[in-house]
C-alpha cells in the first residue's frame, strides 16, 4: 500500500469531484488499467460477435439439418457455464454429447471431427470467459481485513498465461498436424489421472486448505510445475480439446491460489489454444460447421453467465463442484472409450 504522502488529490476544472493521482508506479498502472478495462471488454465482445457473423457467412452450411439439432444451442450454454466457471474447458461436456450424437444419428462424426467441433465452440465461448475474468482482474474488489482471500497480481496472471502457452501451444499444434496415435489409450490414462486429481482437489479443499489463507504470489517452484504440465496438457488438448486449462486450474486450486487466478488464467489459455486449434482444423477441412454455428451463440451466453455463478458459489463450493464434475465426467469418458 502506498503511504499517505504518495497521494495527491486534484479537483477537475469541470467541478465533477476529486480525482486521485499517485506517485506510486504500481498504483498508477492499476488506475490506468481500470480506466480502459471496460472499453477493452466491450471491444472484445464486439470483435467476437463480428468473428461469429463472418464465420456464419463464410462457412459451409446445411440449414436443412438444423431442425434435428434443436438441442445444440442449449448444450453450448451448459458447456460454457461449466467451462468458464471452473476453468476446465467445455470439452468435458461437448465430447460426451457429440460422441452420443455420432452413435445415435446419421451424422458422420469420427473422433477427430468431434474434437474439432468442440474446439470450434470453445473458440467462441472460452474467449468470452477469458474477457470476463480478465475484466475482473482489472476491477478486483478490495480484500477485507483479516480475510483468508488474497489479491491477484497482474504479473502472476500474465506470466502464467504466457509461460504455459509458450510451451503447450506448439506441442498442441504439432500433435494436431503430425501425430497419429491410439486416442483411446491416451484418453483412459489421462482421465484416470483426472479422477485422482479431482478427488485430491475435493479432499484438499475440505482439509488442509479449508481455513488456510490463499497464496498471494507464485514461486519458482510453481513456474517449474506449470511448465512441466504444459507438455502433456498441450498434447492431450490436441486429442480431446480439453486438458491444458484443466491442468492449470486444478494445479492452482490445489496450491490454494485465488479463484480469479486459477479460473481466469485457465480460460485465457484455453481460449487461445482453441482458436489456434480451430484455425488448423479449418485448413484440414474437418469441422462440422453446422453444429459449431448453432452452439457458439449459446456458448457465448453461457460464458457471460459463468463468472457471476462462480463468484456466487465462492472458492470452496466451486472447487468441490469442479472436482466432482471432472471426476464423474472422466469416469463417463473412460466408460465410453472401453465400450
Amino acid at each position: 500500500m502506498p503511504s499517505a504522502a504518495a497521494w495527491m488529490w486534484e479537483l477537475p476544472s469541470d467541478g465533477s469531484g476529486p480525482i486521485s493521482t499517485s506517485r506510486d508506479p504500481d498504483q498508477q498502472i492499476m488506475i490506468r488499467a481500470q480506466s480502459h478495462a471496460s472499453r477493452l471488454l466491450w471491444f472484445g465482445f464486439a470483435a467476437l460477435i463480428a468473428a461469429y457473423f463472418l464465420t456464419f457467412w463464410l462457412a459451409p452450411k446445411q440449414p436443412e439439418t438444423w431442425p434435428a439439432l434443436w438441442f445444440v444451442p442449449g448444450v453450448g450454454v451448459i458447456g460454457a457455464i461449466i467451462a468458464n466457471a471452473s476453468g476446465t474447458g467445455g470439452g468435458v461436456v461437448f465430447i460426451p454429447v457429440f460422441n452420443a450424437l455420432r452413435d445415435l444419428s446419421d451424422w458422420q462424426l469420427d473422433p477427430l471431427r468431434v474434437t474439432a467441433i468442440s474446439m470450434g465452440i470453445q473458440a467462441f465461448g472460452m474467449s468470452v470467459g477469458a474477457l470476463r475474468w480478465t475484466d475482473r482482474l482489472l476491477h478486483q474488489p478490495a480484500v477485507q481485513a483479516h480475510s483468508n482471500e488474497a489479491p491477484v497480481r497482474y504479473q502472476d496472471y500474465a506470466v502464467t498465461c504466457m509461460l504455459v502457452l509458450a510451451i503447450s501451444l506448439p506441442v498442441q499444434l504439432l500433435a494436431q498436424a503430425m501425430i497419429e496415435i491410439d486416442g483411446t489409450t491416451v484418453l483412459i490414462a489421462y482421465k484416470g489421472f483426472s479422477v485422482i486429481l479431482g478427488t485430491a482437489l475435493i479432499i484438499a479443499t475440505w482439509t488442509v486448505n479449508r481455513d488456510a489463507p490463499e497464496r498471494a504470489a507464485l514461486t519458482r517452484f510453481d513456474w517449474a510445475v506449470l511448465a512441466m504440465l504444459s507438455v502433456p496438457g498441450g498434447f492431450v488438448t490436441a486429442l480431446f480439446s480439453v486438458g491444458i486449462g484443466e491442468l492449470v486450474a486444478f494445479y492452482l486450486f490445489l496450491r490454494h491460489f485465488p479463484m480469479l487466478l486459477a479460473v481466469g488464467t485457465a480460460c485465457v489459455i484455453s481460449s487461445i489454444s482453441m482458436i489456434a486449434g480451430t484455425l488448423l482444423n479449418q485448413q484440414a477441412g474437418i469441422i462440422a460447421w453446422d453444429i459449431v454455428l448453432l452452439a457458439a451463440p449459446g456458448a457465448m451466453i453461457g460464458a457471460v453467465l459463468a463468472r457471476p455463478i462462480a463468484l456466487w458459489l465462492g472458492p470452496r463450493k466451486l472447487k468441490t463442484a469442479g472436482g466432482l464434475w471432472i471426476a464423474v465426467s472422466a469416469l463417463y469418458l473412460i466408460g465410453i472409450a472401453q465400450n
